[in-house]
């Protein structure tokens, strides 16, 4: 049998936008769009974070947070860029900010930044027409997930045949000509486990998954995924005919696998049909 190959090309392209990062369980996770100026999770500091501007926090694990008093003291040292802004689970408020001020008082120097709480729930306005929404996970310690969504427009069924004298016509009547519609362009879940489908449906609609997979064979069954708060690839073969997905990107590799034996264990499982829409992030991690 020929060996497809899952692992993935970046950056991955949705529309005008792109998305590249890095995730490696227990390493780091921070995957970014440049175009919006947009991170999800941080690492442990990458450089091209620095030049972000909203930093979205799924959880408060070192892998996926330990970089923000890095990122805070990076931008303060750019004058040019204003402080950076970061959302996070409320419980994470606290303790962050305590860090750093400790920070403050070991460097002799006030940092400024924006600690926001997150909720179920609720959103966060972009630049239009995109804007975030929070969704719920289900890791070991408080935990969100983020999806960016698009606000579409486009002109209503019955009047796509019309010529531009006639739409002219049609304002004037003060006539509604536009549907307006919502697209989820990418969801990022952090780590989770698979629960996260059932508490947040809508996440089946995204355009493009960035979802933790974390372990592939029995050397670490499900209960043992499920026991940490992760996804095993037993549990996302079933699911797979309830999603509308158009990419699927596979995060937080465990190190254990090698990205090829990783490669060879997607072989023989992931359904052939869902081929060309499964990829994963490899092992390297870095500067990126």
């Amino acid at each position: 049998m020929s060996v497809y190959s899952f692992q993935a090309q970046l950056p991955l392209k949705i529309q005008d936008l792109s998305i590249k990062g890095v995730s490696l369980a227990g390493v780091g996770t921070s995957l970014v769009v440049p175009e919006l100026s947009l991170c999800f999770d941080v690492a442990q500091g990458l450089s091209l974070n620095t030049q972000l501007a909203i930093f979205l926090i799924s959880h408060g694990h070192m892998d996926h947070a330990g970089g923000i008093p890095y990122i805070i003291s990076q931008k303060a040292l750019q004058k040019d860029l204003p402080p950076p802004i970061f959302y996070l689970p409320p419980s994470l408020i606290e303790p962050l900010d305590k860090i750093m001020k400790q920070w403050s008082l070991i460097e002799n120097y006030s940092y400024q930044y924006q600690f926001n709480p997150v909720t179920v729930g609720t959103e966060i306005e972009l630049k239009k027409p995109y804007r975030l929404q929070i969704f719920p996970t289900d890791h070991r310690i408080p935990s969100v997930g983020y999806s960016l969504v698009k606000k579409n427009r486009k002109l209503k069924k019955e009047f796509v045949n019309l010529n531009q004298k006639e739409i002219v016509e049609l304002k004037k009547k003060n006539i509604s000509i536009i549907d307006e519609f919502d697209e989820i362009l990418v969801s990022f879940t952090g780590d989770t486990r698979i629960d996260f489908f059932d508490l947040a449906p809508e996440v089946r609609k995204s355009k493009v998954l960035l979802m933790e997979v974390t372990y592939i064979d029995e050397k670490k069954p499900i209960s043992e995924a499920r026991k940490w708060g992760h996804i095993h690839i037993d549990e996302v073969i079933p699911r797979l005919k309830d999603l509308e997905c158009e990419q699927i990107l596979f995060i937080h590799k465990s190190r254990r696998y090698p990205d090829s034996y990783y490669n060879q264990v997607l072989n023989q499982k992931i359904p052939p049909d869902w081929r060309d829409r499964i990829r994963f992030l490899g092992s390297a991690l870095g500067p990126f």
